[in-house]
C-alpha cells in the first residue's frame, strides 16, 4: 500500500479539523437562532470570520449567515403595542382584549429576538388572508368584484379562441414596458459604482419578440432569450440623490390554454433535458413529510397529470396565501409552507413543484411579473412536463385566489377559473426566470438579496450588497394596439 507524504497528511487533518468546526460553529448559531439570542449569534459568526485561514467559499457563507440575521431582523419590525396601533387603523372596532386574544392564538408571524416578541412587517394583511371572515370588518373595505369578474372573461376567451384554433398559443398582445429600479441616496456612497442586474423577458412559445428600446445607461451585458434567468446589466455612478436605472422594452405574449387529454398522456422520457427538472434542489428536498403528503393526495393515482392535478387542487384548498418573509432568509420554502399551511406564490409554486418532482413529473419556476390590470405585483407560478404535449404552465396561486378569495363568483365560475390556470395562462405576464436558485451573469461579487427568485432587480456597489430595504422597484406597462407602430 502506498502511504501519503506526512505533508500531505498534515493538511488532511486540518481541513477536516476546519470542517468540523466550520459545522460546529454553524450548529451552534442556529440554536442561538432557534432561541431568539441573535447577539450571541452575531458574536458567534463574528469570532469566526476573524480567522484569517478561511477559504473564499467559506468565508462568503458565514458572512451570508451574518446577513440574514439582520434581514430577519428587518422582517419583523413591530413590537406588540406596535402592531395593535397599525391594526386599529384596519380592522374596525378592534379591541385590545381582541387583539391580545388573536396574537394568544398564533393568527400573526412573530418571534424572539434578543427577549423582545416582534412581528412579521405583513401582519395585517396577512390577518386578512388568514381569517377572510374579518373581510366585512377591513378599513378600507377591498373592493375585489372587477378583478374577479375580469379574471373570469379572460379566461374564457382565452380557453374558447384556443379551442377554436386548436392550438395552445392564441390571441397575442403586444405590450410596452418600462423598468425603473431606484436606488436610495444612501444606498452607496457618492461616485461609486452601482451594478444593477433588471429582469427582462425570457423567450418562451408564449413569449416572443423582445424588442429593447432603451436604457438609462450603456447595456453592458444583454443575457440570451433562453437564459434561465434573463437580465439586463448596467453600471452607473452613485449620486448625491437616488440612482435610477431604467430599461424600456417591447415584446409580445399569447394567451395559452392546453387541451389536455388525460389518456394521451405518457410517463415523461428519459431525457437528459428533463432530468434536472425531477431532482432534489434548494427548497425541493424529499422529506419524509413531503413523501407521505404525496402519498395522502395522490393515492392510488398513477396517471401524471391527474395527480398533478391532485397535487394542485389541494393547494387550492389547504393552502392560505400570506405575504412571506424574504426567500432567503427561509431554509426550504417548500417544507415551510407545507408545515405553515400558508405561503406567497412562490412558495406555493415550490411546493407544489416539489410534490410533482418526487413523483417524476418535471417540474420548473418561471417567475417575473403579474401585470394583470388591478392586480400588478411581482410574482411566481411554474411549469410541468406532460408527455407528448411539452412544457404547460400551472399558477398554483390561482388555485389558491379563486377558490378562497374570489368571493363575488359562484361556486361553478370558482372551479372554472381555477382549473384554466392549471395548464393555460392570461395575457398579463412578463416572465424572466425559468428555474430557481440561478446565477447572475456576470457574476454578483456580493451575496444576493434574493438568492432564490429575480424579479425586482439586484443591486451592489464594490464589495456591498444593496438591500431591498436601499432600493424601490417599478413595472409599467402600456398596450400597444395592432394597427400601432413599435
Amino acid at each position: 500500500m502506498n502511504k501519503l507524504p506526512h505533508l500531505t497528511i498534515c493538511f488532511l487533518f486540518a481541513f477536516v479539523a476546519d470542517c468540523f468546526a466550520q459545522s460546529g460553529v454553524m450548529d451552534r448559531v442556529n440554536q442561538f437562532e432557534s432561541r431568539g439570542q441573535f447577539k450571541e449569534a452575531t458574536a458567534s459568526l463574528s469570532k469566526v470570520l476573524q480567522n484569517t485561514d478561511l477559504s473564499a467559499a467559506e468565508r462568503k457563507k458565514l458572512e451570508f449567515e451574518l446577513d440574514r440575521l439582520e434581514r430577519i431582523k428587518k422582517d419583523y419590525p413591530y413590537t406588540k403595542d406596535s402592531l395593535f396601533a397599525e391594526l386599529k387603523k384596519s380592522v374596525k372596532d378592534l379591541t385590545r382584549e381582541e387583539f391580545d386574544r388573536w396574537v394568544a392564538e398564533g393568527r400573526f408571524d412573530s418571534r424572539e429576538i434578543d427577549g423582545h416578541r416582534y412581528f412579521m412587517t405583513s401582519s395585517v394583511s396577512n390577518l386578512f388572508f388568514r381569517y377572510p371572515e374579518l373581510a366585512s370588518r377591513r378599513t378600507p373595505p377591498k373592493e375585489t368584484a372587477e378583478l374577479e369578474k375580469f379574471r373570469l372573461e379572460t379566461c374564457r376567451a382565452i380557453k374558447t379562441a384556443a379551442l377554436a384554433e386548436k392550438k395552445p398559443f392564441v390571441l397575442p398582445k403586444r405590450f410596452h414596458v418600462t423598468m425603473t429600479v431606484t436606488a436610495k441616496s444612501k444606498a452607496a456612497p457618492a461616485s461609486e459604482i452601482i451594478h444593477a442586474w433588471l429582469p427582462i423577458p425570457r423567450h418562451y412559445p408564449f413569449q416572443t419578440d423582445f424588442q429593447l428600446l432603451s436604457t438609462s445607461s450603456k447595456a453592458i451585458d444583454i443575457q440570451p432569450e433562453d437564459s434561465p434567468i434573463r437580465s439586463l446589466y448596467l453600471e452607473q455612478p452613485a449620486g448625491s440623490d437616488k440612482t435610477e436605472f431604467k430599461v424600456e422594452y417591447n415584446y409580445t405574449i399569447y394567451g395559452v390554454h392546453f387541451e389536455i387529454n388525460p389518456t394521451d398522456v405518457r410517463e415523461a422520457p428519459d431525457d437528459a433535458a428533463l432530468k434536472p427538472f425531477v431532482k432534489e434542489a434548494p427548497h425541493i428536498v424529499f422529506t419524509p413529510e413531503l413523501r407521505e403528503l404525496s402519498k395522502q393526495i395522490a393515492g392510488n393515482e398513477t396517471n401524471p397529470y391527474l395527480k398533478a392535478k391532485k397535487f394542485y387542487d389541494w393547494i387550492g384548498d389547504q393552502i392560505k396565501y400570506s405575504y412571506a418573509l424574504e426567500y432567503s432568509t427561509i431554509r426550504n420554502i417548500s417544507d415551510y409552507c407545507r408545515t405553515k399551511k400558508y405561503g406567497d406564490c412562490g412558495q406555493e409554486a415550490l411546493l407544489f413543484m416539489a410534490l410533482c418532482r418526487l413523483n417524476g413529473i418535471p417540474a420548473r419556476w418561471q417567475t417575473g411579473w403579474n401585470t394583470c390590470p388591478g392586480d400588478k405585483t411581482i410574482h411566481d407560478w411554474c411549469e410541468i412536463y406532460l408527455s407528448p404535449y411539452g412544457w404547460m404552465p400551472v399558477d398554483p396561486y390561482m388555485s389558491i385566489f379563486a377558490m378562497r378569495y374570489a368571493n363575488t363568483l359562484t361556486p361553478e365560475q370558482k372551479r372554472e377559473v381555477r382549473d384554466f390556470y392549471f395548464g393555460s395562462l392570461d395575457w398579463y405576464r412578463m416572465a424572466a426566470n425559468s428555474d430557481h436558485n440561478q446565477n447572475l451573469t456576470p457574476p454578483k461579487k456580493t451575496m444576493r438579496s434574493d438568492d432564490v427568485d429575480f424579479q425586482r432587480g439586484e443591486l451592489e456597489y464594490g464589495n456591498h450588497n444593496i438591500y431591498f430595504d436601499q432600493y424601490s422597484w417599478a413595472l409599467n406597462w402600456t398596450e400597444i394596439k395592432p394597427d400601432a407602430k413599435d
